[in-house]
C-alpha cells in the first residue's frame, strides 16, 4: 500500500508500474494491428523481448546475449514458416544486419581508437533482421539513429555531460524495430509517396 511493498514495506520504484503499464499498451497495440492468432503471439513475445533488452540496456549498457541470441533463432524459426517475410529474407536480414554495424564499430574504432558501441547491437539489429527481413534494416538504422541523436543530444545537454559519456543505443534500435514490425509497411509507403516525382 501507499507505493510500498505488502510483505517487507520497501518502497517500490514507480517506474514498475510504468513499465508494466507500457508494456500493456505495447502487447495491446499488437494485436489490434496484427489480428492473427499465430502472428500476434509470435509478436508479443518479440516486444516482450525488446522491452527487456530495453531496460536491460538503460540500466546497465548491456544487451545480454541471453536474450539477443534466442531472439535471433527465434526470428528465423519463425519465418522457416514465412510468417513475417520468407526465411531468405530472415536469413539475409540477420547477416547484414549484424555486419552492418560491424563495421561501423570498426571504422569508428579504427578513425578514433575508441568503441561506438558494443557486440550487442549487432547481435540486437541482427535479430531484427531475422524477423523483418533485409528490407526492414535501412528503416530501423535511420529511425533509431535519428531518435537516438535527438534524445542523445537533450540527455547531454539536461545532465551537462561531455561529449564522451556513453548513451546506450539498443533502447532505439527497440524502439525502431518495434515501430517497423506494426507500421513498418505503412512508413514505407509515406516514403516513396512522399519521394517520387
Amino acid at each position: 500500500m501507499k507505493g510500498r511493498c505488502a510483505n517487507c514495506n520497501t518502497h517500490i520504484s514507480v517506474r514498475y508500474p510504468v513499465i508494466e503499464a507500457v508494456t500493456g499498451v505495447l502487447s495491446g497495440l499488437i494485436a489490434w494491428q496484427l489480428g492473427d492468432p499465430y502472428p500476434v503471439l509470435l509478436a508479443l513475445f518479440f516486444t516482450w523481448c525488446l522491452i527487456s533488452l530495453t531496460m536491460i540496456d538503460a540500466d546497465h549498457q548491456l544487451l545480454p546475449d541471453q536474450i539477443t541470441l534466442p531472439l535471433l533463432w527465434a526470428g528465423l524459426l519463425v519465418n522457416s514458416f514465412g510468417i513475417f517475410v520468407p526465411l531468405a529474407d530472415a536469413f539475409w536480414g540477420a547477416v547484414i544486419g549484424y555486419l552492418s554495424l560491424w563495421c561501423v564499430y570498426w571504422a569508428f574504432k579504427i578513425a578514433t581508437g575508441k568503441e561506438g558501441m558494443g557486440y550487442g547491437d549487432f547481435k540486437l539489429l541482427a535479430a531484427l533482421g531475422a524477423w523483418m527481413g533485409w528490407q526492414s534494416l535501412l528503416t530501423v538504422i535511420l529511425m533509431s539513429s535519428l531518435v537516438g541523436a535527438v534524445v542523445g543530444s537533450v540527455i547531454l545537454v539536461l545532465n551537462r555531460q561531455g561529449r564522451n559519456t556513453a548513451i546506450p543505443f539498443g533502447p532505439y534500435l527497440a524502439a525502431a524495430g518495434w515501430i517497423t514490425l506494426v507500421w513498418g509497411d505503412q512508413i514505407a509507403a509515406r516514403y516513396f509517396q512522399f519521394v517520387s516525382p
